[in-house]
């Protein structure tokens, strides 16, 4: 680790203290151990959990793609660590990708299935990023059906998804690839950018990591340099800025979205170390994107980043969400690596501050997924715990030096030391 990124005129960071080290390995147990067993469904694929982390629904669920491939890619690292029983959640959440996801007629993966097959047949973007986030990770671990999967996803998302004229993916198809006409997202793009860099990690192949580089300039470099390093959500075909769009709060929020902003943060750094730090742009945009979204997303009485904000930054869904704090934590530590202040050590702390507080379900283990904007639990956008991935990745990435995906550094230095 250079010397410029171990001190600050804090004099210390803690992501090279023992005990703070510890402390996030530690979280890491606790969500691998809430999720490996509670969240198996033995029909195939996973239970969404309650807040007590039971099954939200036993009797036959409706099970969206991007659970499968979120703890396919969570307990790959889990294999990587050494945990016992790791693999075989990697191979029963691979199974039902490649068995009930995929769409054996017209190709492709659906984005719901239940039982008795699709729920939503739809061809989503989001879906197929993380598709190809899961066969990546799959094949970093020796999966024996990564290589097919990776095959076939990416072929899907050269012939399907891909606008070359943009430098960026279409967002939506039927199932049988009948356009959805109108919309162009970022969130879709965002995470296929993640899934880009782990298969150009995976595999070697460079034509992954230059479409990164090319959603990352067209998104961030242009859209959000445009607009103050606020990261736009929404967009019509010709991606140009939709301000009014309304959608599911879920995956296409309204208004901007801070949580975005701080995981963009991350990733163009990521990217920008992949790339060989041939891009200047990349670093101001990282350094711009958090500090607008500790200036503009966090709440200064309560603590926490409001969901979304208005187009005059004003706080529009106030509820506190862990994904952007996660996102936030992830953000600092790759700051504080590469572009290090005392601003995003100071940043780093806080946000790790908040979480201990109040995010930790400690009757129950795991997270809070949504806090009310007094910081009480609630469950008006998310129901109860639904995702390991975005909890479990904070934890884990300060572990690892800030140059690539987790299952890469993880292969790379046999797992995690206490000590730096």
């Amino acid at each position: 680790m250079p010397e410029t990124a171990k001190h600050t005129g804090l004099a210390y960071r803690w992501a090279d203290r023992p005990y703070h080290r510890k402390w996030l390995l530690d979280r890491a147990d606790e969500l691998f151990d809430v999720f490996q067993f509670a969240s198996i469904n033995p029909k195939g694929g996973f239970f969404d959990l309650k807040r007590d982390g039971t099954p939200l629904v036993v009797d036959n669920p409706v099970r969206g793609i991007h659970t499968a491939a979120r703890m396919v890619h969570c307990f790959a690292i889990g294999d990587l660590f050494g945990r016992p029983g790791s693999a075989d959640v990697v191979d029963h959440g691979m199974q039902f990708l490649w068995n009930r996801h995929r769409d054996q007629q017209h190709g492709g993966y659906f984005w719901q299935v239940d039982d008795n097959g699709p729920v939503d047949a739809s061809k989503q973007g989001y879906g197929h990023a993380f598709v190809l986030l899961a066969a990546s990770s799959a094949k970093i671990v020796g999966h024996p059906l990564a290589e097919a999967m990776l095959d076939d996803v990416t072929e899907i998302l050269e012939a399907r998804f891909w606008e070359d004229a943009h430098g960026a993916i279409a967002e939506e198809f039927s199932a049988d690839w009948s356009p959805v006409p109108g919309y162009r997202g970022q969130n879709s793009n965002m995470h296929l950018t993640e899934a880009l860099m782990a298969a150009f990690e995976a595999t070697g192949e460079r034509h992954y990591l230059d479409k990164a580089e090319r959603i990352a300039d067209l998104v961030i470099r242009r859209r959000a340099g445009e607009c103050g390093w606020r990261v736009p959500e929404h967009f019509d075909e010709n991606w140009q800025l939709d301000r009014d769009y309304r959608g599911n709060e879920m995956f296409r929020p309204s208004g901007t979205t801070p949580g975005h902003w701080l995981e963009w943060a991350r990733l163009v750094l990521q990217l920008w170390v992949l790339g060989g730090k041939r891009h200047d742009w990349m670093a101001e945009a990282a350094r711009g994107l958090f500090f607008q979204s500790m200036s503009l997303g966090w709440d200064r009485t309560h603590g926490g980043f409001f969901y979304t904000l208005d187009w005059e930054n004003a706080p529009a869904r106030r509820s506190k969400l862990w994904w952007p704090l996660c996102e936030g934590a992830g953000a600092a530590h790759y700051l504080a690596e590469h572009l290090p202040s005392d601003f995003h050590e100071e940043s780093y702390r806080r946000i790790w501050s908040f979480i201990a507080r109040n995010s930790l379900d400690r009757t129950h283990g795991g997270w809070f997924e949504e806090l009310t904007e007094d910081l009480s639990p609630a469950t008006t956008i998310f129901p109860g715990k639904g995702d390991i991935y975005h909890a479990l990745q904070a934890c884990l990435i300060p572990l690892f030096p800030a140059t690539a995906s987790l299952t890469r550094v993880i292969s790379e230095t046999g797992g995690p030391t206490l000590e730096v």
